[in-house]
């Protein structure tokens, strides 16, 4: 699973031909939430609350540029990566 970006521990991921809707995987520690690009609503699973305000945080800034890298994963082309929240 390719890695989008990384910051604060916290690992975003994207699978190649992954099921819809289009989603990210956020990893922290032990934990996996699958948040949805569009409205950046959790899908499954869950973060601690700190770790997921940052997730939200960040994706809230790159979500074009997620919904780019959702596209090309999913055409199975090398996704960009995208800068970590600092």
């Amino acid at each position: 699973m390719p890695e989008v970006s990384r910051f604060f521990g916290i690992v975003i991921r994207m699978y190649f031909s992954d099921h819809q809707p289009p989603h990210f995987h956020a990893v922290y520690g032990e934990d996996e939430a699958l948040i949805v690009i569009e409205t950046l609503t959790v899908y499954r699973g869950d973060l601690p609350k700190r770790a997921m305000a940052l997730v939200l945080e960040w994706a809230n800034l790159h979500r074009p540029e997620l919904q780019r890298d959702w596209n090309l994963a999913r055409e199975g082309q090398t996704i960009e990566p995208i800068a970590p929240l600092e």
